[in-house]
């Protein structure tokens, strides 16, 4: 039995391709936040507090001197710890820890070990981390998104020739897939005879991800 409508319904009917297109760019960092801390230790509470805070003070003055702007210099945690000791299977109370982080900005990576130094130098006993990152970072990302739909499209392309079709270029519907922020995170190393800490910040990698579909 014949039913011309039905075959011209299946000739007329459009199918969808689904595609992923991928991008990854690396870009050079241009902001770096290192987390700066002092701890000090004293039986007496009050000691202890006091001897923090000269040091911290005294950090965050030689960083202000080294051109740190007081807005990029921002008090991150402050904590206070009893101590004890377990001395034959019994606790006894030996003193309080004091401690005191601060996290600095910067837009000259440059500047990283000259500013770990001269925090270390002025009695700071702890780097938390090194974070490197981006000032902004909706243009890589852009330039990322461009890359991964011109990779969705060249798939839907390749497909259509491997099945030896005809196919739309334009997708008729293209769905973002929202990745993480980029970040990079960079440990450092003191070395004997430097003149100061190296600091290596690398590239950050920008991913982007679309999902397209084409007609065909």
């Amino acid at each position: 039995m014949y039913y011309p409508m039905t075959n011209q319904y299946r000739q007329d009917m459009k199918r969808m391709m689904t595609v992923t297109g991928e991008a990854s760019l690396s870009f050079e960092p241009d902001k770096v936040t290192i987390q700066l801390g002092t701890v000090t230790e004293n039986e007496q509470l009050s000691q202890a507090q006091q001897e923090n805070a000269r040091k911290m003070n005294q950090v965050i003055q030689s960083l202000l001197q080294l051109g740190i702007p007081k807005e990029n210099i921002q008090t991150t945690a402050y904590n206070i710890n009893p101590m004890y000791d377990y001395i034959d299977g019994k606790q006894q109370f030996r003193g309080y820890q004091v401690s005191n982080a601060i996290t600095v900005q910067m837009t000259n990576i440059d500047q990283a070990g000259k500013v770990i130094d001269i925090a270390v130098q002025n009695d700071v006993n702890r780097v938390s981390d090194i974070h490197f990152s981006m000032e902004d970072n909706q243009i890589p990302y852009q330039q990322a998104l461009s890359a991964a739909l011109k990779n969705a499209i060249a798939k839907a392309q390749t497909i259509a020739e491997t099945l030896e079709v005809n196919y739309d270029p334009i997708p008729t519907k293209i769905m973002e897939i929202i990745n993480d922020s980029p970040t990079a995170y960079k440990t450092f190393a003191v070395m004997e005879n430097s003149n100061s800490t190296p600091i290596e910040p690398g590239e950050i990698t920008v991913n982007a991800m679309v999902e397209a579909q084409f007609q065909y």
